[in-house]
Formats: structure tokens, sequence, C-alpha cells
């Protein structure tokens, strides 16, 4: 494979991609493919590292055919997608897009390390890392091919699918405050209890989630009641809310929904509530263009093609803010991902592989 190098670029980063494939086209814009090389602890093979794999597939297919498109291709390998160590996540793929933000040098690990020393001690400069930035003009797309992390395309009988958008995020702290008093002498019309108006409001999060639909999940994940007695009635009751979809105006009408019937159902019960929201992240839209192609694609090898959220965050959140950007899902066995028992069949990755060289193919003959 030809590697012009990209080193003095990739000063600030260890180098993460390389241009396997030169365009006949001298100074056409690239497409790119790839994911993420890095991985949760205790976790599966498959999660990032077979995008990577399965880019470099597609190149090597082009190269036994004897093919040599117009556009060059380039395959990323993005490090620290995850942001398990320092908790902060994209590393890789804001270094490339130019939106590393200069604070997160000084973010520190468990041990107290920094990402800046981390990367001086890896033989790195800190300094340099505006130097991986690639110029808007350099790609024309980016694809990534990536296993779905939950059971839709399994339940539905597929392999493939395309991802519509990059599920949007808003985390909550609520809580239901009511009066704590005795459990056998306070009359069950005379209570305030807190944990009830939690449950009443936890059924409806749940129900009216679903009446919308739209791709939309709401999460209520930890709830903590006080006082905590046997013998007590629960007077404070604190729960998170997590909820995400597709689409940043639809989500945020379910979330204002949500919020109205839990201040309905506290004063119903002469009880206060209150949220706090904690976490947002906007939802990231596939491009509709490249979505086309690869649905062309995923009909071609499998008959159906399937579009799909992606509840999970993936680089290609931060790529879609320079270049048009797009996903093909793998069907996952279970939708069990980050974890040992993540796996695929050789037959669904071979489709995936088919779709993926023909998205290829056409993205270059200009569709």
């Amino acid at each position: 494979m030809d590697d012009p190098g990209r080193n003095d670029r990739l000063a600030g980063q260890r180098r993460q991609y390389l241009r396997p494939l030169r365009g006949r086209a001298g100074g056409a814009p690239a497409i790119l493919l790839g994911s993420h090389l890095d991985t949760v602890r205790n976790a599966g093979r498959y999660d990032g590292m077979l995008g990577v794999l399965a880019a470099i597939e597609v190149v090597h297919g082009l190269h036994q055919q004897g093919r040599r498109l117009k556009q060059a291709i380039e395959i990323v390998g993005f490090c620290d997608e995850e942001g398990t160590r320092f908790g902060i996540t994209l590393l890789g793929s804001r270094g490339i897009t130019g939106t590393w933000p200069e604070s997160w040098l000084a973010q520190t690990d468990a041990d107290g390390v920094s990402v800046a020393q981390a990367m001086v001690l890896a033989g790195l400069d800190p300094a340099r890392i505006h130097l991986a930035a690639r110029r808007p003009e350099e790609i024309a797309a980016y694809l990534e091919l990536h296993i779905e992390q939950g059971p839709c395309l399994e339940q539905e009988g597929l392999a493939l699918g395309v991802v519509e958008a990059i599920n949007g995020a808003r985390r909550l702290n609520c809580r239901f405050t009511g009066e704590a008093g005795h459990a056998g002498t306070v009359p069950m019309s005379h209570r305030k209890d807190a944990l009830a108006a939690a449950a009443e409001w936890m059924v409806r999060v749940e129900t009216l989630t679903r009446e919308q639909g739209g791709n939309r999940v709401a999460t209520v994940g930890t709830l903590r009641c006080a006082p905590g007695a046997v013998n007590v009635i629960p007077g404070d009751v604190t729960l998170t809310l997590d909820i995400r979809g597709p689409h940043d105006q639809p989500l945020d009408a379910l979330l204002d929904t949500l919020l109205k019937e839990a201040q309905a159902i506290a004063s119903r019960r002469q009880l206060r509530f209150s949220a706090e929201e904690f976490y947002r992240i906007a939802a990231t839209a596939c491009d509709s263009g490249l979505q086309q192609v690869l649905s062309e694609a995923v009909q071609a090898v499998q008959g159906r093609s399937l579009t799909l959220p992606s509840g999970a965050g993936h680089d290609a959140i931060a790529i879609a803010e320079r270049w048009p950007s797009a996903m093909l899902f793998v069907r996952c066995k279970g939708g069990i991902s980050h974890h040992p028992a993540e796996s695929v069949t050789a037959d669904d990755v071979a489709l995936a592989i088919a779709a993926y060289s023909r998205a290829v193919s056409a993205l270059d003959a200009g569709k």
C-alpha cells in the first residue's frame, strides 16, 4: 500500500491514518474510511476495530481488482473515542477536525496523570496538536462501519442497516419532595408520599415516550429514597432522567411533556417537584446524500435497507462538523457490546464489506 506519510501534520498525535490508495485525479479530496481502535475495559473485539479492518478490506479488494479510483481513499483508526482513561471522548477525531479544546490537556486520569503528561510519555508533543487538523477541502466524505451495539437489526432479521442520526441526549437530576411520616399512623388520604409520586411518574415516562415514538427513548436509571426505613413514609426521592432521540426538536418537546407531567403529579399529591439538567448533546444527523448511497448499496447486497438511529456516540459526531458523514451498522449477536460476549458472524461482515465497497465506488462515480 502507498503511504506518503503524515508525520509533520500529526506531530501532536500518534499517526492514526494513512492513504493506501491514491486517486487518479491529483489534488482531489479523499474519501475517508474507518472508525476507532480503542474500546472499554473488559470489552469485546469488534466495537470500533471492525470498522478499521473493514476499511482496509475495501481498499485491499480494489487493489486485487487493479482498480484505481478518481478520488484517493484514506483509512483512519481514531484513538480514544471511548474516553475510558480521561473521561473525555473523541480525542482522535477532534484532533483531525481541529476542535480539540486546550483544556483537555489538563484533564487527569485516576492516577493524576494529565493528558499532556501521557502524550509526552508516549513520545508526542502536546503543543503541536493543532498540526493534526485537516483542511476542509482535503476530505470529500467520511464513511464509518460499526457494529450496531443494539438489538434492532437482529430483531428485523437483517445483517446491515443505515444510520439516520446519532441520538442527541438530555440528562437531568430530578426530585420529588413530600413529607415523611409514620407508616402506621398516617392515613392513606393524608400522605405526601414522594416515592409513590416518583413511581407514578416513572410509569408515565415509559408510556408517553412509547406513545410519541420517533425512535426516542427515556430511562430513569437511578433512584434514592429518604429516609429509607421500612416503617417511614418516603419524604424525599431523587432520581435521574436520561432521554435520547435522533432529532433535537421532538426530543425537547418530549422532555417538556415529561416535566409537565411530573409537575402535575406533584401538584395533585401536594408535593414539590424540581429538575436540573446536567448534560446535553445535540443530535448529529447523517448526511442525506451519503445515507442514500449506503441504502442503495445495502439494498443491493441484502435485498432491503433499514434506517435506524444510533443510541451510542461515535467519531462521526466530530467528523460531521467538518465533512459529510454517514454510518453503516452491522448486526451483533443479542445486541451485546462493551462486553466479552460481543459477537458478529463472518457472513454478516462479508455482506458489510460488499456494501461498503459498493458505496465507495458509487461516491467515486459522483453519485
